[in-house]
């Protein structure tokens, strides 16, 4: 059953150096304050998993976590390129990083196939694909019952995920509404899981057909108001996407990134108080 602890806690009793941890979310929902949490306890030789790398991964790569990242896609939507995870590939800074790239499809299939247990997705595609030619976890099998060629890949079955959703009631339960991504695979597919989420009810009042990942799925539950910022929270807040923008500047610039996280994550307690001198600057 979840407990329902601090973020600060959870990272710290949940998440271990070396681990293979996944930071879903697609579009909104995406757990920031999770990545800066991670960045805050120094977390090292990560193996990072998520399907569209963006701003909590260019975070996490720019601070030195992580040792390889598994991924489709990788950039600042909307405005560009992904900086910290360029200098990392390109240049090996702050220090080498390993790259496993894949399809969205690919990676999907990757997900489902880690929860259901099994040891590697099956999917049609990766045919004349050049990311066969850089990717030797991209292997090729032929159907027993019609001899069709098929593409396979290993699953993905993180150490850690960590996902945001809008609410969990008391028990640990939660509920994700909105675009769902491949979320609920991901805290399916994984030994452990914590969701940041922006609030806890007595009641979830979920709608018919709704997300809801049961608390024995979970490992920990934290309230975190805020928590996907940037990114919008579905029925909360909006996407700021000003924040984008200005992040390309922020993170062009090996200097300019670390006097950024310094000051703002590694010199803030928590993603409360990380948000009060954000919030206190823009005024």
């Amino acid at each position: 059953m979840a407990e329902i602890l601090s973020l600060r806690e959870a990272v710290e009793r949940f998440v271990h150096d070396g681990d293979t941890v996944a930071l879903e979310g697609f579009t909104h929902l995406i757990p920031t304050a999770a990545s800066h949490e991670l960045i805050r306890q120094n977390k090292k030789d990560l193996t990072l998993v998520r399907m569209t790398p963006d701003l909590v991964y260019d975070l996490l790569i720019g601070a030195g976590c992580a040792k390889r990242l598994i991924f489709s896609w990788g950039g600042n939507p909307g405005v560009g390129s992904l900086h910290r995870l360029r200098d990392a590939v390109e240049k090996h800074w702050p220090h080498k990083l390993e790259i496993s790239e894949h399809s969205h499809a690919a990676m999907a299939n990757a997900y489902v196939s880690g929860a259901s247990n099994l040891p590697f997705a099956v999917l049609r595609g990766y045919q004349g694909s050049d990311l066969v030619k850089v990717n030797p976890d991209i292997k090729f099998i032929e159907c027993p019952f019609t001899g069709e060629k098929l593409a396979a890949i290993p699953s993905v079955r993180p150490d850690v995920t960590v996902i945001h959703a809008q609410k969990a009631d008391r028990k640990g339960n939660v509920l994700i509404q909105g675009i769902l991504g491949v979320q609920k695979e991901a805290a399916l597919a994984a030994k452990r899981c914590i969701v940041t989420v922006e609030e806890i009810v007595d009641d979830l009042q979920a709608p018919m057909n709704a997300c809801v990942l049961p608390t024995w799925a979970l490992t920990a539950v934290c309230v975190v108001p805020g928590g996907a910022h940037p990114s919008y929270a579905h029925g909360y807040y909006e996407r700021d996407n000003r924040f984008y923008q200005a992040w390309d500047p922020i993170a062009r610039d090996r200097e300019t990134f670390t006097a950024w996280i310094d000051e703002y994550i590694r010199g803030t307690e928590d993603f409360a108080q990380y948000q009060a001198k954000v919030n206190g600057e823009a005024k």
